[in-house]
Parts: structure tokens; C-alpha cells; sequence
């Protein structure tokens, strides 16, 4: 038997090319496709921490919000994106991960894989958003510090709750600071893939490194 997804069930059947090409079926938006590709390239370094499979991992990351760019309303986000994958064959574990990563669902995080989810989604996006702000424009030349100093300003990224940002840590047992160092290497080593390399955008290839 291969890696578990959570620690709890077996490997899904879906193949990471099958998880990409649904995503871009329903998101045209570079941007929410480079956010989906952020959190599944920390989705996939998380994994490894918990023994858990990469691949499995990662695809929940990069559709957890696959449905959003057609569905951005908390009535129909992320519920219809879990008709559809339930549609499409998706085990239960995947569509109740990426179901809990919505705080105005009350889905509890109980497994790896939800806490996880949770805890680098709008993360991943702060950190994309202090790396374009930095002279290089390299998610890199991102530090902890330099996180903690952004979450200050209100007015930068408004629409990311600081709260959440702890709390994602919180529930994943992780101090905030090493959690954010360690999604920021993740992104760091994907960073061309990611248009966080510093050295111009590249956001239409369909294959993680």
C-alpha cells in the first residue's frame, strides 16, 4: 500500500493531470489559478511531514477552490464544487477536506488533511501578496518577520483575516512562525511556477515541479 491521504483511507483514484484539467475547465482567472497552485504546492510539502501521499494532498489543494471563479457566493461556495466532485468521483475524505475549509459551513476539522487545508490557504495568499510588495518581488526574500510587520497594516490585503491566519496555525499545531517559514520555502521552491520567482510571470503550465 502506498501513503495514506490523512492517515485514515487509501489512495484516490484521480490523477493529478485529471485534478488539473478540471480545475482550469472552470477557472479562467490567472490569479485564482496561481492561488490554487500555491496551495496545492504547500498542501503537497505538508504531506511529507505527516506520511501522508503528495499527490493526494496536493489535489485537494488545488481544487479546493475550483468552483469559486463560477460560485463566489457563501450560499454556493464550496458546496457546489463538492456536487461536482462527488459527480466526478472524488472519495468522500477529499469533498469533506476542502467542504471544511469554509468556517461559515461549521464542517469541524478533524484530520490532517483539513487542518492542513485550512491552515495554508489564506496563508499562501498573504504571502503571495508580501512577496509583490518586496523590491525583488520573490516570495524568497519572504520572512516570518516580515509577515507578522504586514499583518499589522490593516490596510494591506484587506480581505485575509489575521485571525484566521493564527488561528490556521493554532489548529495545526504549529508555531506561527515556522509555519509561515515553511510555507514560504514550499512556495519558494515552486516559485517560478507560482510567478513569485522574482523574474517575470509563468502561470499556464499545467505541471508541478
Amino acid at each position: 500500500m502506498g501513503r495514506l491521504n490523512n492517515g485514515k483511507g487509501h489512495r484516490m483514484k484521480q490523477s493529478r493531470d485529471e485534478a488539473w484539467q478540471l480545475l482550469t475547465e472552470f477557472v479562467a482567472s490567472p490569479s485564482l489559478r496561481r492561488h490554487c497552485l500555491a496551495v496545492e504546492t504547500a498542501m503537497r510539502a505538508y504531506a511529507v511531514t505527516f506520511d501522508a501521499s503528495p499527490d493526494d494532498w496536493g489535489i485537494v489543494g488545488l481544487l479546493h477552490d475550483f468552483d469559486y471563479e463560477r460560485h463566489p457566493g457563501a450560499d454556493l461556495h464550496p458546496q457546489a464544487g463538492a456536487d461536482i466532485l462527488r459527480e466526478r468521483g472524488y472519495p468522500e475524505w477529499v469533498i469533506r477536506a476542502i467542504l471544511s475549509h469554509a468556517d461559515y459551513l461549521d464542517v469541524s476539522r478533524e484530520s490532517p488533511v483539513e487542518r492542513t487545508l485550512y491552515a495554508v490557504d489564506e496563508l499562501t495568499g498573504f504571502i503571495s501578496a508580501v512577496a509583490l510588495v518586496r523590491p525583488s518581488r520573490a516570495v524568497a526574500d519572504v520572512t516570518a518577520a516580515a509577515v507578522r510587520k504586514k499583518m499589522k497594516d490593516k490596510r494591506f490585503a484587506q480581505g485575509v483575516s489575521r485571525e484566521d491566519l493564527v488561528r490556521g496555525a493554532a489548529e495545526l499545531g504549529v508555531d506561527f512562525d515556522t509555519h509561515v517559514t515553511f510555507v514560504v520555502e514550499a512556495m519558494a521552491a515552486n516559485a517560478d511556477l507560482l510567478g513569485l520567482s522574482g523574474t517575470g510571470d509563468r502561470v499556464t503550465s499545467p505541471h508541478h515541479r
